[in-house]
């Protein structure tokens, strides 16, 4: 369960400090399954005017945010161990994420779960260019 509040009375140090702050925002996220109960709270601040994102919208765009996250961002580091990569400069990082997406793609137009499918794939080179030719 997520709930928001949202506050448009700003306090003058923020008003200075982030010319355009429309608004401050906080978020509450629950989670219960059947061993742990969770809570956390986050803050946020938008320049988005009331008229254009009221309160449900922002809530909207905060989950928007974090099924992006969820979808791509923590199936790769799951999958490819993407944030323990020690590549970190140059083009090189980029062109690892391209890679990496690319192979998300072929597992997932198999139905196949990504890791192990990806540890198939590696224990099985062959199978693996296979599915790329095949594509």
């Amino acid at each position: 369960m997520r709930s928001i509040a949202v506050r448009t009375r700003l306090p003058a140090y923020l008003e200075r400090d982030w010319p355009g702050l429309t608004r401050i925002v906080r978020i509450e996220r629950r989670r219960e399954t059947r061993t742990v109960c969770s809570r956390q709270i986050i803050y946020a601040i938008t320049s988005i005017p009331a008229d254009i994102l009221d309160a449900a919208g922002l809530l909207a765009l905060s989950r928007a945010h974090w099924q992006i996250e969820n979808r791509l961002f923590r199936v790769r580091d799951g999958t490819f161990a993407e944030d323990a990569c020690r590549v970190r400069t140059g083009q090189a990082p980029k062109a690892l994420a391209h890679l990496r997406d690319a192979a998300l793609t072929l597992i997932r137009k198999r139905r196949l779960k990504p890791k192990p499918a990806r540890e198939a794939f590696a224990a099985n080179p062959k199978a693996a260019i296979r599915a790329i030719i095949r594509a």
